[in-house]
C-alpha cells in the first residue's frame, strides 16, 4: 500500500468526566487526554480526530470487555482484571514510581481515546501500570495463573513487589503463575512496566508509528487486550493441539499439562449438537484419536462446529471446539491449480482486514464491535479475510470460526534488520502459530508483507509447511516473491490483475482496489485523506467497484484462485474502506451483494482473437519518430518502421510483460491481423496502458484511455468498433504518451464468453 500524506497532530488536555465519576458511561471520551501530576515535556501530544465508534458509549469502568477472553481452551472460574488501573509515564532509568499520574482504561492502549489517556510514549519511556485486587474464593490447594492477552511490547510484571516474569512480543497471549507470591488473603497489588520501542526497534510492530502519516498509523503501546485471573488445580492443562483429518475422518488431539507424571490419563469427547460422537483415553503427551463418523465438514456457507471436552485424571477439565475442514490445492476440473476446501475448489474473496479502531486503536470498544466486522464482511457476500500486519483477540478468531469466515493470517512486520530483530520475529512468528492453531478459520499463514523486514524466506516457508501442514503457506504478499510456499502472491492497484501461471503454485491476488471515498462526518481528519484512486459520490465507487469486478470474473476464469479487495474499513487518513473507519455507514451501494456473490459462480472464458504479450510476444511495427498523419490508416506504409515483440515499455512498470524496452515520451505501434469472420461473441479489447493511449481500428478512433492501468484491463467495443471489422486483413494501430514513471502499451482483443455461451 502506498504513501502518500502527512498530517499534523495537537493537544488536547482536557480531563474527562467520567475519570471524575467512574461509574458513568464513557459518553465522551474523544475529548480528553490525561496529563496530571507529570513534568514530562515529550508525550504530550494526541491523536488529531476524536472520531468514535457507536459502542464507545457502551464502555463503562465495571464493564471492559467482559467475555471470556479465550474460547479455545474455556474454565468455568475466572475473574476479569479489566477497568480502571492507575498509570504512568516516566523515562525509562527512572524506577518505579511512588505516585502516579491519574487511571486508565484497560486494555485500551495508551494512546487511544478509550484509554482516557491519549499521550505519545516515545522509546525512551516507560508505561507503568497498578492495581490492587482480592482473590475470588477458590480450594486451598489452587494455583493461580495471571494471564494477558497481548501487550505491546516488553512486559515485566510484578505482584506484591515480587517479580514474577517478562515477557517479549506485542500480539500473543502469555501467562504466569503467581501463586507463591501471593499473600495469605486480603489485597493484592499487581504492578505492570511497558516498554515498546514502536518504529524505532527491529521487533515485530505491524504500521504503528511514532510519526503517522499516509499508510502508517498511530501507535500503540501497552496492554490492549484483556487481563484476567484463572485458578486451575495443581497438575492442570496447559495446551491443546486439534489436528482434523478429514479425509481419515478423525480428529488427534494433544493435550499438555503441568505438574503431572508423564503417565497422568487424559480423557476427551467429542460433541456434535450435544450428542456425544467419540471418546478416547490416552496418557498426558500423547496423542488422542477420535474417529468422527460422517463428519459435518466445516466451510463458509455451513461452519459447523464440534464441541469438545477434555479432561485429566486429576481432575482439571476444559471445553474447547473444532471445525472439520481441509485445506489444500490439487487441479480442478478446468485444468487450473486452485485453492480447494474439503477437496472442492472455493474461490476465496475477502478484504484485506487491518482491524483498526478510531476511539480504541488495536483495541475494540467491545466485543460487540469485534463481531460487527466480522457479520458485516460475511454479509456483504465475502468468504475470506487477510487479517493485515496484525494479530486479533482469540475472541475475533472465535467469530469467524462460527460464522464462517476464512482467515489469511500476516506475521506483523518489522524492520527485522540486526540479529535480535530476526530471532525476536522467529518467536513471534511460532507464538502466533501456536496461538492460533485449533482456529479452522485460518487457513493461510503470511510470514512477509511487500518485501517489509523480509529475510530467510525459504527457511521460514519450510518451517510453516513442516510446523503446520494443515494450512498453506503464501511467502510473501505482493512486491518480494521468492518461488517458494503454495501461493504466488501479487499486488495491483486498482487492479485487477493475475501472476503468471505456474505448474506448481496457485495464482492469487493479495490486494487490489483501494477505491476511496471520504465520508464528511465519518472521518479521522477532514483533509488530505486519500485512496488509491478517488470519488465524490457513493454511486461513482459503485460504478468503480462494479468494473473491478467485471474485470476480475475472466481473470478467475483464466486460473485466479483468490482476490482480496483492499479494505474493510477506513483507517486513520485512509478513505478506501467498505465501511467508514467508526463503522456507521457503509459505501457501496446494497446491491453489492450480489455482485460480490457472481465470483463464486461460473467465470466467463476469454477466448483471444488477437492475442496480447502477456504470455507470447507478438509482432508489433514501431516507431518513436512522429509519422505522417494518417499513420493509423490500413493503407498507411510501415515498412520503414522498426519490428520488436510486444509489450513495449521499461521493466519494473507494475503488470508489464516487456518484450521491446521502450524509454522515449511517444510511441506509435501498428499490426496486421486476419480475422476470418466478423462474427465475434461481445468482443472486448485487452488493454495495458502507461500513460494515456489512443487505439485505432482500421483507421478509425475506437478509444482514447487516459492515465495508467497497473495490468491488462478488459474493455468493450462497442458497435461502432465493431463495424470497422471485416473478413480478412485488418489492422491495430496505437499512440501512447509518456509523461512519467514507469510505461507500458500492450493491446489485443478477445471474445468473453459467459458459460451458456462456452
Amino acid at each position: 500500500m502506498g504513501n502518500t500524506s502527512d498530517r499534523g497532530l495537537y493537544v488536547i488536555a482536557e480531563i474527562p468526566h467520567w475519570m471524575k465519576f467512574p461509574n458513568r458511561r464513557i459518553a465522551l471520551l474523544g475529548l480528553a487526554t490525561m496529563i496530571v501530576g507529570c513534568d514530562m515535556q515529550q508525550g504530550e501530544t494526541v491523536p488529531e480526530s476524536q472520531l468514535q465508534t457507536r459502542w464507545a458509549s457502551e464502555v463503562t469502568a465495571e464493564r471492559v470487555h467482559p467475555e471470556y477472553p479465550r474460547p479455545q481452551m474455556v474454565r468455568a472460574a475466572w475473574t476479569n482484571l479489566n477497568g480502571l488501573w492507575d498509570y504512568a509515564i516516566r523515562d525509562s532509568a527512572a524506577p518505579q514510581p511512588a505516585e502516579f499520574d491519574g487511571h486508565i482504561m484497560v486494555p485500551f492502549p495508551v494512546e487511544s481515546q478509550l484509554s482516557g489517556v491519549m499521550r505519545w510514549v516515545t522509546p525512551d519511556m516507560t508505561v507503568w501500570y497498578r492495581r490492587t485486587f482480592e482473590l475470588p474464593n477458590a480450594p486451598d490447594d489452587q494455583r493461580w495463573l495471571l494471564h494477558f492477552g497481548a501487550v505491546d511490547w516488553l512486559t515485566r510484571v510484578s505482584v506484591n513487589g515480587e517479580r514474577v516474569g517478562e515477557h517479549r512480543g506485542g500480539y500473543d497471549p502469555f501467562e504466569f503463575d503467581i501463586t507463591d507470591v501471593l499473600r495469605p488473603g486480603g489485597e493484592q497489588e499487581l504492578v505492570v512496566s511497558v516498554w515498546d520501542p514502536t518504529d524505532r526497534g527491529d521487533q515485530p510492530r505491524g504500521k504503528q508509528v511514532l510519526d503517522p502519516h499516509g499508510i502508517w498509523y498511530t501507535a500503540v503501546t501497552g496492554i490492549w487486550q484483556t487481563v484476567w485471573l484463572e485458578a486451575v488445580p495443581d497438575a492442570h492443562i496447559t495446551a491443546l493441539k486439534i489436528v482434523p483429518d478429514v479425509d481419515a475422518g478423525t480428529v488427534t488431539v494433544r493435550v499438555s499439562a503441568a505438574n503431572t507424571a508423564a503417565d497422568v490419563g487424559v480423557q476427551a469427547a467429542v460433541s456434535a449438537d450435544d450428542r456425544v460422537v467419540a471418546r478416547a483415553e490416552s496418557a498426558s503427551g500423547e496423542p488422542l484419536t477420535l474417529g468422527i463418523p460422517n463428519a459435518h465438514l466445516w466451510s463458509p456457507n455451513d461452519p459447523y462446529l464440534y464441541q469438545l471436552s477434555v479432561r485429566l485424571a486429576t481432575g482439571d477439565s476444559v471445553q474447547s471446539y473444532f471445525g472439520m475442514r481441509k485445506i489444500s490445492i490439487a487441479r480442478a476440473a478446468d485444468g487450473h491449480r486452485r485453492l480447494f476446501l474439503n477437496n472442492e475448489p472455493l474461490f476465496q474473496f475477502g478484504p484485506l482486514d487491518q482491524g483498526w479502531w478510531p476511539d480504541g486503536l488495536y483495541t475494540a470498544a467491545t466485543d460487540a464491535a469485534l463481531l460487527n466486522d466480522v457479520e458485516v464482511t460475511k454479509r456483504l457476500g465475502f468468504n475470506m479475510a487477510r487479517k493485515h500486519v496484525k494479530v486479533e483477540p482469540a475472541r475475533w478468531y472465535y467469530h469467524c470460526d462460527r460464522l464462517g469466515l476464512m482467515v489469511w493470517q500476516d506475521m506483523p512486520s518489522g524492520n527485522n534488520e540486526s540479529e535480535e530483530g530476526k530471532e525476536e520475529f522467529r518467536v513471534e512468528l511460532q507464538n502466533m502459530v501456536d496461538a492460533l492453531y485449533n482456529s479452522p478459520s485460518v487457513v493461510m499463514w503470511v510470514p512477509f508483507n511487500e518485501g517489509w523486514g523480509q529475510h530467510d524466506t525459504e527457511r521460514y516457508v519450510d518451517w510453516l509447511q513442516e510446523y503446520d501442514p494443515t494450512r498453506l503457506v503464501n511467502n510473501a504478499s505482493g512486491w518480494s516473491d521468492r518461488g517458494v510456499g503454495d501461493v504466488s502472491d501479487i499486488h495491483r492497484y486498482p487492479g485487477p490483475g493475475m501472476a503468471q501461471l505456474e505448474p506448481r503454485r496457485v495464482a492469487v491476488l493479495g490486494e487490489f482496489g483501494g477505491l476511496g471515498l471520504p465520508l464528511e462526518g465519518h472521518l479521522w481528519v477532514d483533509r488530505d485523506n486519500w485512496g488509491y484512486r478517488a470519488f465524490a459520490t457513493r454511486e461513482a465507487l459503485g460504478e468503480a467497484y462494479s468494473d473491478l469486478l467485471y474485470q476480475l470474473r475472466p481473470l478467475i476464469g483464466e486460473g485466479l484462485a483468490a482476490a482480496v479487495y483492499t479494505q474493510t474499513s477506513d483507517v486513520e487518513i485512509e478513505v478506501n474502506g467498505l465501511l467508514t473507519y467508526d463503522r456507521a455507514l457503509e459505501k457501496l451501494p446494497a446491491d453489492v451483494v450480489t455482485q460480490n456473490k457472481s465470483v463464486y459462480s461460473n467465470p466467463p472464458i476469454v477466448r483471444e482473437v488477437v492475442p496480447t504479450s502477456r504470455r507470447s510476444g507478438q509482432l508489433w511495427r514501431f516507431t518513436t519518430d512522429e509519422p505522417a498523419a494518417d499513420w493509423h490508416s490500413p493503407n498507411y506504409d510501415d515498412a520503414a518502421w522498426e519490428q520488436g515483440l510486444g509489450g513495449f515499455g521499461t521493466d519494473g512498470t507494475p503488470g508489464a510483460v516487456v518484450g521491446t524496452i521502450w524509454e522515449t515520451d511517444r510511441i506509435w505501434l501498428r499490426r496486421v491481423f486476419e480475422l476470418e469472420t466478423v462474427e465475434l461473441v461481445n468482443p472486448h479489447l485487452r488493454i495495458h496502458h502507461d500513460e494515456d493511449a489512443e487505439v485505432y481500428l482500421n483507421g478509425e478512433l475506437i478509444g482514447s484511455f487516459p492515465g495508467y492501468t497497473a495490468d491488462y484491463l478488459l474493455v468493450p467495443l462497442d458497435e461502432t468498433a465493431i463495424g470497422t471489422l471485416h473478413p480478412g486483413e485488418n489492422v491495430l494501430a496505437v499512440h501512447v504518451r509518456q509523461t512519467g514513471g514507469g510505461q507500458y502499451i500492450d493491446i489485443g482483443i478477445v471474445e468473453l464468453l459467459e458459460p451458456e455461451t462456452k
